[in-house]
């Protein structure tokens, strides 16, 4: 409290109320505070987004297989789709190509898991890039700010003959500490989060690897009900 009021008597800014003191602390940001935000807000929405999506699409992988495998194994492809249908993820998605691509053999199979993994893999990646970019521009933008307020502060120099009342320094001074401050702390949390994510979209990449290897074993292997109805036709020939 006694290092807030001794900062805001320095730089001549006094707050008076909680609500003058937000303007107040936004200000020392100076020229790069939007940026900053903007920055800072882009980050939370993908985040948040991201976030959700693979909460939403990471399933019971054993659960699932488990279901699909009973009903397969009783020939009822109807059923064994429709629960892909209810279940969502890529990996119910790939599952169900595999299913309906069985008819085609083994090859054809393979090349349906192929295909769903091309187009479902990058859908999960997207927007993390937007991470990335913001971890590593938000020390630039820091930096820049920092840079503007060194500016500020010789511009003040200069204009006096090289003097200024110290309230002026530190305004710039307060800038540029500020914006680096805050650029590195926005490229921290993205950072961070960028690296969390990226865990959750592998965890779900393993999880489709899984399901592929037991898709091709479901579907290629010969059905018991298949294989009922040959033997019965072998044993009257």
């Amino acid at each position: 409290m006694m290092l807030t009021a001794l900062i805001a008597q320095v730089a001549g800014t006094a707050p008076t109320t909680a609500h003058a003191a937000v303007p107040g602390f936004m200000a020392r940001f100076g020229l790069m505070l939007l940026p900053l935000l903007f920055v800072s807000a882009v980050m939370l929405v993908v985040v948040v987004d991201r976030y959700l999506v693979y909460h939403r699409e990471r399933i019971n992988l054993s659960e699932f297989l488990a279901g699909v495998r009973n009903v397969l194994k009783r020939d009822n492809v109807v059923e064994a789709v429709s629960i892909c249908d209810a279940t969502p993820g890529p990996v119910a998605r790939l599952v169900k190509a595999a299913i309906l691509a069985r008819e085609g053999g083994r090859g054809r199979v393979e090349e349906a898991i192929e295909e769903t993994g091309m187009l479902e893999v990058p859908r999960l990646e997207s927007r993390l890039g937007v991470l990335a970019t913001i971890g590593r521009i938000a020390p630039l933008l820091g930096l820049l700010g920092t840079l503007f307020g060194f500016i500020g502060v010789f511009h003040d120099l200069q204009s006096n003959s090289g003097f200024a009342a110290p309230a002026q320094l530190f305004r710039h001074l307060w800038q540029a500490l500020y914006s680096a401050a805050g650029g590195l702390a926005i490229a921290i949390v993205s950072e961070t989060a960028h690296n969390f994510l990226v865990a959750r979209v592998n965890a779900i990449a393993l999880d489709m690897e899984r399901a592929s290897i037991e898709a091709i074993r479901m579907t290629c292997s010969e059905p018991a009900s298949h294989a009922a109805r040959r033997n019965g036709s072998d044993d009257a020939r």
